[in-house]
């Protein structure tokens, strides 16, 4: 069957081992499953989510955090796993008190994530199922996916397609993320559903990485929720963002944000009325930087 499960719309009979855009065949590609203690509290609470990290991206942007894994021209094969590993992992996780599973830019694998949630329920399992995503997706994708996935991560990077374009190699992002998004919160809203231990069971939070020298970008992104959504939206609004040695030498990318310039994009988030979410500290860069060589890529 051909690959169109994304808005690259490639084509590629990955059963065949045609490789499309993502450079992957239909096999499980697994860089890391892990207990991940660094997402939003209501997510990762005190046991972490059980994370898994699908290898390539159906976007390449050039300052990705996850560059170990999300770059295609990585080494794919390395990161082949069979269902029986994968869900022995994610039931150690979830034995230590873990209630959600997160499958990180699933964009390009939903067939092989819902491989993985068939094993799961068959295992006599039922957790949250987080579909944490970088928002380049089909909006007929995620129609199909909600009776399915519980909660809604998605991050919406750019209202700028030129933007899209320089830097992650999505010169139509807007036209596929905002479809999407509306979609996700068509089936979700803006409140969200938390257990006895604020631990999100449904929901939608939207997350934005506040990019140095694009304050504008981000108050574009934050009057599209309040505008076409609501401004009773969770958002996560990042400040996490940190040079990785691809940008290092990039004119904008190549340093951290400034205060002043997250002070700013604050002041609009609250000057559209959101009142519920996340913000980060200046000091987050120092603590989310995933080294994916080690067991555990974001602990020492």
């Amino acid at each position: 069957m051909n690959c169109n499960c994304c808005p690259r719309n490639c084509g590629a009979d990955r059963d065949s081992g045609k490789l499309g855009y993502c450079r992957t065949h239909d096999d499980l590609y697994i860089s890391s499953i892990c207990a991940h203690r660094g997402e939003e509290p209501v997510l990762s609470g005190s046991h972490g989510i059980a994370n898994i990290f699908f290898s390539h991206c159906n976007m390449q942007c050039i300052y990705c955090q996850n560059y170990q894994i999300s770059d295609t021209r990585s080494d794919s094969s390395l990161c082949q796993m069979t269902l029986t590993e994968i869900v022995a992992q994610v039931e150690a996780i979830l034995n230590r008190g873990a209630i959600g599973v997160g499958f990180v830019s699933p964009s390009h694998f939903v067939a092989q994530m819902r491989r993985i949630m068939t094993a799961v329920s068959k295992r006599g399992r039922d957790p949250v199922y987080v579909y944490n995503t970088n928002g380049y997706d089909l909006l007929e994708t995620i129609a199909s996916l909600e009776d399915e996935i519980d909660v809604y991560l998605p991050d919406l990077k750019y209202l700028d397609d030129r933007l899209a374009g320089e830097y992650s190699d999505t010169p139509n992002y807007t036209e596929f993320a905002l479809p999407a998004l509306k979609e996700m919160y068509r089936q979700k809203g803006a409140n969200i559903d938390l257990n006895d231990d604020n631990l999100i069971t449904r929901g939608l939070i939207i997350r934005h990485l506040v990019l140095p020298g694009h304050v504008e970008n981000s108050k574009a992104v934050l009057r599209f929720i309040a505008d076409e959504l609501s401004p009773d939206c969770y958002i996560s609004l990042m400040a996490q963002y940190y040079p990785t040695p691809r940008v290092a030498d990039h004119p904008l990318l190549g340093r951290t944000l400034r205060p002043e310039e997250y002070d700013e994009v604050l002041e609009e988030f609250e000057q559209l009325g959101f009142h519920r979410g996340f913000i980060q500290e200046l000091s987050s860069p120092f603590h989310y930087k995933p080294d994916f060589i080690k067991d555990h890529p974001f602990e020492d």
